[in-house]
């Protein structure tokens, strides 16, 4: 499943694939989770939107200033907007119906094509999996025509749902993934260079060079540089074998 054109000759926004919006818990999960899918995506024309819900204000270094100052930062280096939505609070966020409504408010104000969100791994800071879960309601209410609380924008349908893993303790381990190709040299140059925007916490732990052997391992195992995997929500839907033509390792 090729979700991207190819990033060294962009292209237009194939009105199928086109926007893409992007949850993360944190100021930096985004970028350290799926940042390379966002280069390879916002290189190919794919209009990309993060949706952090905190300031990282429990975090142990950086202070919420510092944090949000840092998110800007890596957003614009990836070519990505960014927004911040207050809910409960850094290790606070708790479910509800009142917060899958505004994430899905969100939803249509922007109306994407795929959402991008934690995975629901409870092995992980329970606020990744509890706004996982608040994103996949909310791609469901997003869709309902009858809920009053939305009823001043259009409903949306996104196409796509899929998780990410920040850590590898967070990849599912019942969810077969699709592996993303972002082995060009730019784009992995891209998605270092938004993780370096994150100084406070790059500085008290080396999460580029662990997520980058994490790309490397999975891209190896699957016959490429750097892979990225992402973990779908629902099946996904084929219309002929020639859509998945283009297996992971060659026979």
């Amino acid at each position: 499943m090729n979700l991207f054109a190819d990033p060294m000759k962009p292209t237009l926004n194939p009105p199928e694939l086109a926007p893409l919006l992007a949850f993360g818990a944190h100021p930096d999960d985004i970028e350290f989770g799926c940042g390379g899918v966002i280069a390879l995506g916002t290189h190919a024309g794919l209009k990309t939107h993060f949706v952090v819900c905190s300031h990282g204000e429990a975090g142990t270094h950086g202070t919420p200033k510092q944090r949000v100052a840092e998110a800007k930062k890596a957003s614009s280096l990836l070519g990505a907007t960014i927004e911040f939505l207050k809910l409960d609070g850094d290790a606070h966020l708790e479910l509800s119906a009142s917060h899958a409504i505004k994430l899905a408010e969100i939803i249509r104000r922007f109306c994407p094509a795929i959402v991008l969100a934690p995975s629901l791994i409870e092995n992980q800071h329970p606020d990744h999996s509890r706004l996982g879960k608040l994103v996949r309601d909310a791609t469901r209410l997003a869709r309902f025509g009858g809920l009053s609380e939305l009823s001043h924008r259009p409903t949306h349908a996104a196409k796509q749902l899929f998780f990410y893993a920040v850590t590898p303790e967070a990849e599912p381990g019942n969810i077969t993934p699709i592996i993303i190709d972002i082995s060009a040299p730019q784009i992995v140059d891209t998605w270092k260079a938004a993780m370096q925007a994150h100084a406070s916490q790059v500085s008290a732990l080396n999460y580029i060079e662990l997520q980058l052997t994490r790309a490397r391992l999975l891209g190896m195992r699957n016959g490429v540089d750097h892979a990225i995997a992402l973990f779908p929500n629902h099946p996904l839907l084929f219309r002929s074998l020639a859509e998945v033509a283009t297996g992971a390792q060659k026979l």
